[in-house]
């Protein structure tokens, strides 16, 4: 059982959305299982420009660190995205990198992950950043396991009472990847989405190659061709 943390803050080691995302990565560790922290804001992810190459290809042009990162949530169990809030959204790295995830939402590439998001905000709107994180993991395929947010000027003990939430979301968050829990809700609000960009891929196949072979692959759509 792997576990990937990715943590969008320009503090550093000073974050306290660190300190959840630690949380959270030490509750999977409780349960037995390995995990691996990235610094999104040490990373280099250009920003999307639009151009489709890789609903065609399935390549990217920009040259980065991107394919990188994709390549490692793909190798993991379990995704938990880790943000302060910045005008009830999330900095903009990690935004940079959920703009290049498109052909990973078509093609639902993380189908059958599990994953939550964490999130600090000084006086409010932690809520409506984690809702936007956990929908984006949604989108991609992963079955949403919960989140945890404060606002840490609250009250002194706020950061320290979501250190004990996030653990908590880690311990569940494994006990999803090993099946001890199901959401069987989310797995058909899951098949919904992957007819859907199938149907869209299958219309506009011929320019959305790459996407159309992954959806044959996977079994999800039958060739036409056969």
């Amino acid at each position: 059982m792997k576990v990937i943390g990715l943590i969008a803050s320009p503090m550093g080691k000073k974050s306290k959305t660190l300190r959840l995302v630690d949380a959270v990565l030490a509750g999977v560790s409780d349960e037995g299982g390995e995990t691996e922290l990235v610094d999104i804001y040490s990373q280099d992810i250009k920003y999307c420009t639009g151009c489709l190459t890789c609903y065609a290809t399935g390549d990217c042009p920009l040259i980065d660190d991107f394919p990188d990162i994709f390549d490692r949530m793909a190798y993991a169990d379990g995704i938990v995205l880790g943000a302060p809030n910045y005008i009830n959204s999330v900095p903009a790295p990690m935004k940079a990198l959920f703009d290049r995830l498109s052909d990973a939402i078509h093609c639902q590439m993380l189908t059958g992950k599990f994953g939550c998001s964490v999130c600090t905000a000084g006086g409010s709107g932690e809520s409506e950043v984690i809702g936007y994180m956990n929908n984006v993991l949604a989108t991609l395929g992963v079955t949403v396991v919960g989140g945890v947010g404060t606002a840490v000027s609250r009250e002194a003990s706020a950061l320290k009472k979501a250190e004990g939430d996030s653990r908590k979301l880690g311990k569940r968050l494994a006990r999803s990847i090993l099946g001890e829990i199901t959401y069987p809700e989310q797995d058909e609000a899951h098949r919904q989405r992957r007819e859907y960009f199938g149907q869209m891929v299958k219309k506009h196949k011929e320019s959305f190659a790459h996407q159309y072979d992954w959806y044959v692959e996977m079994g999800w759509l039958k060739d036409e061709e056969e």
